[in-house]
């Protein structure tokens, strides 16, 4: 019987009359191309090399967001988080019945699909999409389950073991009781040896930091080691195409959370078996430089398997029977993330990278409850008042962002000088900045209506049904968002004079994100706007108007919305006073009661890395904003 199973395995698997191979995903939490096979020095990633050895290995990789729960809800949709209204983090959108997520059109194939373990895709309806995709998903998924071995499987196995809760995120003495034990001494990395980056300070926090985030690594490789291991035993090897990447950069500051290539880059090793190599157009063991997006990543699964591709899926085929169509751009969004309320764009060729900072009164450096538990992030804001600052550090310490920033990276792979000011640049500043402004309208970008009020109108339906009427005056609003940190305070008190909600609340970020003393004409349409039907109009207008030296009434209105029902608005409202804080002292007993009411939707003993549906993340975030301004300001 035993040699019969054996044999079983080897034999050719036909599903529906066609040869199919297995497909294994292994993914690395919050990583960068911190390994050695991408040159990294500081990297003991021995498992990972050798599988590269015989990969193809992209070196122009990318993923959709800097965070994990919007890029995973593009892995799983082929579709791009912005067109979905699935930019924010744990977002509570819905999705049309159609997006069930690729692995279901595997199922449906023929394949045995598990998930070990992890989904957070991010989508109101994020429990039917794990009920189709998978087969198994759980902490025991693994294709040895699938019930008759002769049939094809997908296999993801999320490796959470380098993120950012484990590098710097947990207490040291967690670290080294959960991870640095599986390490031998030679992988454990010594702080004074270890490579530090420019724009970090050179503190013993910050190497035991960095330090530790290498060991992470060093025993995420070990678990890919293991896993690569059971597929040969089982003699699948051979029939099984292999992908290894992560789902951003790194957990570091400065990387994870950031449009720069540090937030952005990704690893990814494509390893296909002899059998199956005629599908890679390539050889093994070499470097490919085409640009690859995560919005590939699905359909290019579905055609690899000789699955149809849904016409909603956007990406780029890179593998399969059909020629790779190779890009000639990725594209990038940071929107909300947690407590954190920020909207910026990118764009990437192969040489340049473009970032459009819509919010450029909000620093890179913004305070964020979860990640500001790890002691490096408190290095940064010690510096943030130094006069020895290099230019590197200021920018990511800096209260202030760029509107825009252009970067060669072939010259410059850190991000470290900003091109937007270069006579020789003003070429292809231009060119990206509209093939970025192309790209949102095109695909109706949803970062661009504020949070509550595209709540508001995807309720009923979906933000990707709902843009596909033609209801939304797209080319108006990004036309409103574009003057932000470019035209004159004029043009900001007219937008909100607009019958358009959102252009009304264009006009009061481009006020709030304006550098010269507001006008008499201007705080008087301020004053004017705390009374918009729109919160997110009022709440900006408050904010602004505080700012400027203005708090009545406008802290009232922002108190107010603490009492909001909808918890999208209490979090605006909760983060705006945070940020302003001694400003905002009359808030205190309101946060206090904003507190109370958070906690009893989600207990603040659950891990920020639990997933919860309705307002129960939403809750979270606005925990975290009351409790970081109760402990500034009391």
């Amino acid at each position: 019987m035993k040699l019969f199973l054996t044999l079983s395995i080897l034999i050719p698997v036909l599903s529906q009359g066609k040869i199919l191979p297995n497909i294994l995903w292994i993914t690395a939490e919050d990583m960068s191309p911190a390994i050695g096979c991408y040159g990294n020095t500081d990297a003991i990633t021995p498992n990972i090399d050798k599988l590269a050895k015989n990969s193809i290995k992209f070196t122009n990789a990318f993923a959709s967001a800097p965070v994990c729960s919007p890029s995973r809800s593009c892995l799983i949709q082929g579709t791009s988080p912005v067109s979905m209204g699935t930019q924010h983090m744990r977002s509570g959108f819905s999705l049309p019945t159609a997006f069930t997520g690729f692995p279901a059109l595997l199922r449906k194939n023929g394949y045995f699909t598990t998930n070990n373990v992890k989904t957070d895709y991010n989508s109101g309806n994020y429990k039917e999409i794990i009920e189709a995709s998978w087969n198994e998903s759980s902490a025991t998924a693994h294709w040895r389950i699938r019930p008759d071995q002769k049939i094809p499987f997908f296999s993801v196995f999320n490796l959470m073991t380098s993120h950012q809760s484990r590098s710097m995120v947990w207490t040291y003495e967690k670290f080294k009781n959960e991870i640095q034990s599986k390490l031998s001494k030679k992988q454990i990395h010594d702080p004074l040896k270890i490579s530090l980056p420019p724009y970090y300070p050179d503190t013993p926090v910050v190497r035991r930091t960095v330090a530790r985030f290498h060991d992470c690594v060093s025993a995420m490789d070990k678990e890919v080691g293991q896993i690569l291991k059971q597929l040969k035993e089982d003699g699948l090897d051979e029939n099984t195409i292999v992908f290894f990447f992560s789902d951003h950069g790194s957990g570091m500051p400065r990387h994870k959370r950031a449009l720069l290539d540090s937030g952005m880059h990704v690893p990814l090793l494509v390893r296909f078996p002899k059998k199956w190599q005629h599908l890679a157009h390539q050889k093994p063991g070499i470097k490919n430089d085409q640009l690859v997006s995560f919005v590939d990543f699905a359909p290019t699964v579905l055609n690899l398997c000789k699955t149809p591709i849904p016409s909603h899926m956007q990406g780029k085929l890179f593998f399969g029977n059909k020629a790779p169509d190779k890009r000639k751009y990725v594209f990038g969004h940071r929107d909300r993330v947690d407590e954190v309320r920020d909207f910026a764009r990118s764009v990437r060729n192969e040489k340049y990278l473009y970032i459009r900072n819509y919010m450029p009164h909000l620093g890179y450096n913004q305070p964020t409850a979860w990640p500001d538990i790890g002691t490096i992030r408190h290095e940064f804001y010690k510096i943030a008042e130094s006069e020895n600052l290099n230019p590197p550090q200021s920018h990511f310490v800096n209260s202030r962002r760029p509107v825009e920033e252009l970067y060669d990276c072939k010259r410059d792979p850190l991000n470290l000088s900003n091109l937007t000011n270069s006579p020789k640049h003003q070429k292809i500043l231009i060119k990206l900045r509209n093939e970025h402004l192309r790209y949102a309208l095109e695909n109706h970008d949803w970062g661009y209506i504020p949070e509550y009020e595209a709540w508001e109108m995807g309720m009923k339906s979906s933000c990707w049904e709902i843009a596909k009427t033609g209801s939304i005056q797209w080319k108006s609003i990004i036309h409103a968002a574009e003057l932000v940190g470019r035209a004159e305070e004029s043009k900001f008190v007219e937008n909100l004079k607009s019958k358009n909600e959102t252009i009304r609340y264009w006009g009061v970020i481009g006020l709030c994100a304006f550098e010269k003393r507001l006008s008499v004409n201007a705080l008087s349409a301020l004053k004017g706007a705390l009374m918009d039907s729109s919160p997110s109009v009022r709440i900006e207008a408050a904010n602004t108007l505080v700012r400027n030296g203005h708090p009545k009434p406008a802290l009232t209105v922002l108190i107010e919305e603490l009492d909001h029902e909808n918890l999208i608005v209490v979090s605006h409202a909760a983060r705006t006073i945070e940020l302003l804080g001694n400003m905002a002292k009359k808030a205190i007993p309101a946060m206090e009661a904003c507190l109370k009411r958070a906690y009893s939707v989600r207990s603040p003993d659950l891990s920020p890395v639990i997933v919860l549906a309705g307002d129960q993340d939403m809750a979270m975030f606005v925990g975290f904003s009351c409790n970081a301004f109760l402990k500034k300001v009391k």
